[in-house]
């Protein structure tokens, strides 16, 4: 039987080298688990970085400011319609409790706790009708980072690596770094790669722990460099020939190319890992010049501005060297105290330190990547799982509400100082409740900067082509 590729060939046709490839795209997958780099257009960006409130960050204490609220503050709360809280969130209505201020050109008011911001609002472009499907910690996760609210499913930058592969064969394609208290809901299943080839998953990288990379290299004082390098040797030839004996099986190929990716790292994480290099004002603007320092018991915004600087910076270096995806978090799963965005009893106590700190490193990450030119061909995105509700819940604490936040993008041909989409007066729903913004349109118009139509990266599983975006989204032309 003849194939696309020679039927395409001999009728002479004029898809040109874009169209050709992405005609071929289900003819590239193979069992090898290499990427199937294609694209469907010129790309606007190369990179992406994908910023990650785990726990619910709330919209209207950050980014969407609601003077209603002040007016109404304490009034019972009417919504003008049965409202389905998560737990007992319909107290009062509710102001933030930071004060807002406008800033850059466009005068986008932010809140005092993401002031440092105020200085990159210009360059950046806020969603503010933002809908989900689940007030449900795990299934809004899952939702925002993979596309599906149940497991299973593959991470958009397991997506990403499948679809573009590698610019540096030397670090991994997508690097995670988690939170340092720990995993946020779901933990590794944000990012692996499911139905995917094995290859495509994130690398977990705790850039912040004497061992920022579990397994890398071997501690045990009996171990050489001659001899571990004797041992892999050995253990490439043994899966070479068991994978000629098993074609057709990404895992073992991944696996091989996990330990080839191993060696190469044990020269190049190091030095990308190591910031001991970087200028003190650098470090200061990262949030970094108080390293070492002993922080208290309780959630605190020096602590989280270093955390979370730490990673910031590190994604700069890692982006700079090649990787293609970098995801960064903020917030571990849920426990007492808190240690993450879910600020049902204070959102005082609670998004202070963590807005104050999230903003420092995200502020230095996006001038340091407009300052080298990086910002161009880099998508930086902010986002989490769901918001929260303008009514009280207890005193001082917000309920969940997914049915409408905020996300931002910026960078990588994304439209700077604009808005798309707003929420009401309040900040319950959209203000056009008929044309929201959902998670799908987010990822669709990444894969599109990327060069990627996100209804042709596919790949069939149980008889279904799988895509990140579902049978759902479209491209947000009015933020490209």
């Amino acid at each position: 039987m003849q194939s696309r590729r020679e039927f395409l060939r001999q009728a002479g046709t004029n898809f040109g080298a874009l169209a050709m490839a992405a005609m071929l795209q289900s003819e590239a997958q193979s069992a090898s688990g290499r990427a199937v780099e294609v694209l469907h257009h010129p790309p606007k960006a190369k990179r992406v970085v994908q910023l990650f409130m785990a726990g619910g960050a709330s919209q209207i204490d950050l980014w969407d400011h609601k003077p209603l609220l002040e007016k109404l503050h304490g009034q019972p709360s009417d919504f003008g319609e049965p409202v389905e809280a998560f737990q007992n969130g319909l107290g009062p209505w509710m102001k933030s409790p930071f004060k807002f201020a406008p800033y850059g050109q466009t005068g986008k008011q932010l809140s005092e706790v993401v002031a440092p911001l105020g200085d990159c609002v210009d360059d950046i472009a806020f969603v503010h009708n933002m809908v989900g499907k689940t007030g449900v910690h795990s299934q809004a996760t899952y939702l925002q980072a993979t596309g599906f609210q149940r497991p299973g499913f593959p991470g958009m930058g397991a997506w990403v690596s499948y679809g573009l592969g590698s610019i540096n064969e030397n670090l991994p394609t997508f690097v995670v770094l988690p939170d340092h208290r720990g995993f946020a809901s779901n933990g590794p299943k944000n990012w692996g790669s499911a139905f995917l080839p094995a290859s495509a998953q994130g690398t977990t990288i705790f850039p912040q722990r004497e061992n920022p990379i579990e397994d890398l290299t071997a501690h045990a004082k009996f171990v050489t460099a001659a001899g571990d390098r004797d041992g892999l040797a050995v253990l490439q030839r043994m899966n070479r020939r068991h994978l000629e004996q098993h074609p057709g099986d990404s895992r073992l190929e991944a696996r091989i190319r996990s330990y080839e990716l191993a060696a190469a790292m044990q020269l190049s994480a190091p030095e990308a890992l190591d910031i001991s290099g970087e200028s003190a004002e650098t470090m200061k603007m990262y949030g970094l010049d108080r390293m070492g320092a002993t922080y208290p018991d309780r959630i605190n915004p020096a602590e989280e501005a270093e955390y979370f600087g730490r990673k910031c910076l590190i994604a700069r270096r890692l982006l700079e060297r090649g990787v293609r995806f970098v995801q960064i978090w903020s917030g571990n799963d849920n426990g007492f105290p808190r240690r993450n965005w879910d600020s049902h009893e204070d959102i005082e106590r609670d998004h202070r330190p963590l807005a104050s700190g999230m903003a420092v490193g995200t502020a230095a990450l996006l001038k340091d990547l407009k300052r080298t030119g990086m910002l161009e061909d880099t998508i930086v995105l902010w986002t989490t799982e769901f918001g929260r509700m303008p009514s009280t819940q207890g005193s001082k604490g917000r309920d969940h509400n997914p049915y409408v936040f905020t996300n931002w993008m910026c960078g990588g041909g994304v439209r700077g100082g604009v808005t798309h989409g707003e929420s009401d007066q309040w900040g319950y729903k959209p203000l056009d409740r008929l044309n929201p913004t959902q998670v799908y349109d987010i990822h669709a118009t990444i894969l599109h900067q990327l060069g990627i139509d996100h209804k042709r990266l596919t790949f069939r599983h149980d008889g279904i082509d799988r895509r990140l975006t579902d049978v759902h989204g479209h491209v947000i032309n009015e933020l490209v």
